[in-house]
């Protein structure tokens, strides 16, 4: 890629912006006020606001590999601290996607040095559902399962924080699992069932 290519294009879309609103800038520059924290993958091919057809302050996007909420990372917790407490998001959306690196390469049993400790975090998932995955003959499937999997547990490592039980009680937020397909566009809500869920665990996370 030519880096001088993306301060042309920087040019090309400032203009296009100014052609279609005049104001857009003086009004992008005022405030933030989205009503959607987006936590996703940091695959280079998962652009979050293209996806979801958004513009420019409609969605807080937080991503990492392979869309982790793990307790343990500060910049994820302050994420969701912001966006439940200062800009009073209403829903808060997981969104894993299919062909995760992150994910295959938790399922390998290599060394990967620095990566180690962040994909334990996806081996955890793993073997909370080993069972459910062992019963999948096809690799595909299984990866595929388990990137399911994963953002069900992370919605629920969500729903685990302070801030995210009290805005839920209050019903100011919601919580969302999604996947998304690279191959056809997709975005897929898993309809995920928290209730069913977390009525066997709360009893341990509950905060308040």
């Amino acid at each position: 890629m030519d880096i001088q290519q993306i301060f042309r294009n920087n040019k090309k879309w400032i203009a296009e912006k100014l052609r279609l609103n005049k104001e857009f800038f003086k009004q992008l520059s005022e405030d933030q006020n989205p009503d959607v924290l987006y936590i996703g993958c940091c695959d280079s091919r998962v652009p979050a606001e293209e996806i979801m057809g958004v513009h420019p302050g409609q969605i807080f996007v937080h991503r990492n590999i392979a869309n982790m909420v793990p307790n343990t990372d500060l910049s994820t917790m302050s994420v969701i601290n912001y966006a439940i407490l200062h800009l009073q998001v209403k829903h808060i959306v997981v969104c894993g996607h299919y062909d995760c690196g992150g994910i295959k390469a938790a399922m390998q049993p290599a060394d990967l040095g620095i990566l180690n400790p962040w994909l334990r975090n996806i081996r955890d998932v793993y073997r909370l559902h080993k069972e459910e995955l062992s019963l999948l003959e096809d690799d595909k499937e299984k990866y595929d399962r388990l990137v399911e999997l994963n953002v069900q547990e992370q919605c629920v490592n969500v729903i685990k924080t302070a801030e995210a039980q009290n805005a839920i009680q209050a019903k100011q937020v919601t919580v969302h699992g999604w996947v998304f397909n690279l191959k056809t566009g997709q975005l897929v809500d898993l309809n995920i069932d928290f209730d069913n869920i977390l009525k066997d665990i709360m009893d341990i996370y509950r905060l308040s």
